[in-house]
């Protein structure tokens, strides 16, 4: 078993890996996880752990009133997470590789990362400025038949868009634009799929490829069957995902 401990960064979204993920911090805690990782050199990745939170709040109580008109200020590097933030927290996440970190001259900092290693959460260390986690690397195993269900997948994916498109089947491309590397689809049509944050946590820690598509595909197929029979939907750009305000 290869383990890590890296800084740990919980949001209300699911990173998966090659997706992009910019970030907006301005909390102390993330600040100070920001400045630290500046501290690695340029040549080397400068990782952290993204977990999506199960119960708790991405942006702790502040000040009074803040952001919640009932909410008292809660500080520390587990504020908003309770007594135990493991428990807070889903299990499976995803390493970060910040290419682009930048301070700001109010010293908060715009963060570009990529989603890399799925990893499984063994330990939250709250003792620091920030959360480091200790981590397990997860292997991504293919599973029976996952080439196969790529190819459906995709095809399901592209009626799928054509619906939230608001489109007719015939009036859009099926262009090779995709890719066709089934791992590769499986999260990038996990990513995309305008889904809540347990059923995109359910796809990320599925034990391996094609579990994952076999999933996806049955899910594509009813959210299209629903979106079907929707009278109007606004056009929705796919390939993109809401910046986090950390």
């Amino acid at each position: 078993m290869t383990t890590v401990r890296l800084p740990l960064f919980p949001l209300n979204s699911v990173l998966f890996p090659g997706l992009v993920l910019p970030l907006n911090v301005f909390e102390e805690r993330y600040r100070a996880m920001m400045r630290e990782l500046l501290k690695t050199p340029e040549e080397e990745p400068r990782r952290f752990a993204v977990v999506a939170i199960r119960d708790g709040h991405e942006v702790a109580p502040s000040a009074p009133g803040l952001p919640d008109p009932t909410a008292a200020p809660d500080r520390g590097p587990a504020a908003g997470f309770g007594d135990d933030p493991a428990k807070a927290l889903h299990t499976v996440g995803c390493v970060a590789d910040a290419a682009t970190i930048r301070e700001r001259p109010d010293g908060t900092f715009e963060v570009l990362a990529t989603g890399t290693t799925r990893v499984r959460l063994l330990s939250v260390d709250a003792s620091g400025a920030f959360l480091t986690a200790e981590l397990e690397e997860l292997e991504e195993e293919p599973g029976d038949g996952a080439g196969t269900l790529a190819e459906g997948v995709l095809r399901a994916f592209r009626t799928y868009q054509k619906r939230l498109a608001g489109a007719r089947e015939g009036s859009l491309s099926t262009g090779g634009d995709l890719p066709d590397e089934p791992s590769v689809v499986s999260y990038l049509v996990a990513a995309a799929a305008m889904l809540d944050t347990p059923a995109k946590q359910r796809l990320l820690q599925a034990p391996d490829t094609a579990s994952r598509l076999r999933d996806e595909l049955k899910l594509l197929r009813a959210e299209t069957a629903i979106i079907r029979n929707l009278p109007s939907l606004p056009a929705a750009d796919l390939t993109r995902g809401p910046q986090s305000l950390n």
